[in-house]
């Protein structure tokens, strides 16, 4: 027994699930439905995959949220979290799960898949044979993806950037960065065994006025970091910023940089997908302001040939969608789609070649490092400034790059703090941002905010 497998039978010999049966899991993966691994469908589809957001604690409600999203034809379902799960504690998580079901009232907000186990997890993955994505928030998901994969999940969204320094405060960033090795090598085990597993990034990061060169340069180091492990399908993700323009323009330079530093790296027979996400922001409480977002964003989507779109609902103003608000957004996306073939690709030349121009400026920063592995080279670039989250809660995270909008509502950098960019990046983004006249920034920053409200 090596070294990962020792870890292994620690990390899944907890008091809180049933024993792992190492053997019947590998064949369960090596004979699963092809049509339960997106990878698959991406690779056999040109269309763009629809996926909403959605979970219940309880086994039942989320078996009624799949039938109301398979019946409105949707394409990848998803299986949201609960947040006590997120935090590896179990104990509360099963507690809740048993008020829950005692009292027909959700006492979690999402699915707490390790007090569930993949025994009966999986009966309702392979009942309804569609794809599913974990959607999660976990720093430490070694568990919880052994459990996913083990129940037919063969989607795992996240990474140790994307799924620490937006959500925690305190845990800490080197041991974030080996436990999603662990998950890495995880995945890539198992897609030796049939289809490939998909991992997908977090692009929205803190939803909050994310400037598309920090995005696009976090995506591509967990990309790295994903596929240095062994993993062969990947998904880089953005949400959408408010800017139809800048969208285009970081769609493009994303894929491109994408393949670029996969092929450098040696990973050129990686596939690489890219996944929109529906504005992350505070929706509008007017519902028909909510349709017309949701539709723009569906427009978006298609223009900058996204491979999947993650899909709002017009009820996000007023808490957890219900599962028929969910079922009829999908419904409404598709219909949108249907009419946006063979929609023309647009560029921008000159936003493209600053965008471009800064990403790799940043990157070659973070690469030059001297630590002798890739992990170590980011951990020291977000310890050094060099890589930072705009409205990050974590310690770590150096909170000093300030971003605001142009006129045209593109996201702008206004302070660069530590980031790694030229003399010549910085002086075009401010030069671009206008203020009217005795508007402070701190009030120019609420106003962008709050810009879809």
């Amino acid at each position: 027994m090596n070294r990962w497998q020792r870890e292994r039978a620690i990390i899944t010999r907890n008091e809180f699930v049933d024993r792992f049966d190492f053997e019947e899991i590998e064949a369960f993966v090596a004979n699963a439905s092809k049509n339960l691994f997106i990878s698959h469908r991406f690779a056999t589809s040109d269309a763009m995959q629809v996926q909403p957001r959605g979970g219940f604690p309880t086994y039942e409600k989320v078996w009624k949220l799949y039938e109301e999203f398979t019946d409105a034809g949707v394409d990848v379902l998803p299986l949201t979290i609960d947040s006590n799960t997120r935090l590896n504690d179990y104990a509360t998580a099963k507690k809740m799960l048993e008020l829950s079901e005692e009292n027909d009232v959700d006492m979690l907000n999402g699915y707490p898949l390790v007090n569930h186990g993949y025994r009966t997890t999986r009966k309702m993955i392979t009942h309804f044979d569609t794809p599913v994505s974990l959607r999660h928030g976990t720093p430490d998901a070694r568990l919880l993806v052994e459990m996913a994969l083990a129940s037919g999940i063969f989607e795992i969204e996240g990474g140790p950037i994307t799924y620490l320094l937006p959500y925690s405060k305190n845990f800490p960033l080197d041991k974030a960065f080996l436990y999603w090795k662990y998950v890495e090598r995880l995945c890539a085990h198992y897609s030796t065994l049939n289809e490939p597993i998909n991992r997908e990034s977090f692009g929205p990061l803190s939803a909050t006025l994310q400037p598309p060169a920090i995005v696009i340069v976090i995506q591509l180091l967990e990309m790295l970091l994903s596929l240095e492990e062994g993993v062969r399908s990947f998904s880089v993700s953005f949400s959408q910023s408010g800017s139809m323009t800048q969208d285009v323009v970081t769609g493009n330079v994303l894929m491109r940089l994408a393949r670029h530093y996969a092929e450098a790296f040696g990973f050129g027979d990686a596939a690489i997908h890219l996944v929109y996400h529906q504005w992350m922001g505070a929706f509008p409480r007017n519902k028909e302001f909510s349709d017309a977002l949701i539709t723009t964003a569906t427009v978006i989507a298609a223009m900058v040939g996204a491979d999947k779109i993650i899909v709002k609902t017009r009820d996000e103003a007023f808490g957890i969608p219900t599962k028929e608000a969910n079922a009829q957004a999908v419904a409404s996306v598709k219909y949108t789609l249907g009419m946006l073939k063979g929609i023309p690709a647009i560029q921008d030349e000159e936003e493209e070649a600053h965008l471009e121009r800064m990403v790799r400026e940043i990157m070659e920063a973070v690469l030059n490092d001297p630590a002798d592995t890739l992990w170590r080279k980011v951990f020291n670039a977000i310890k050094a400034g060099r890589i930072e989250i705009p409205f990050s809660p974590h310690v770590i995270n150096a909170n000093e790059v300030i971003t605001i909008r142009d006129p045209e509502g593109n996201i702008r950098i206004l302070e660069r703090g530590r980031l790694p960019i030229s003399d010549e990046s910085f002086a075009y983004e401010k030069s671009r941002v206008r203020l009217a006249p005795n508007q402070r920034v701190v009030e120019k920053i609420i106003q962008d905010i709050g810009i879809m409200q």
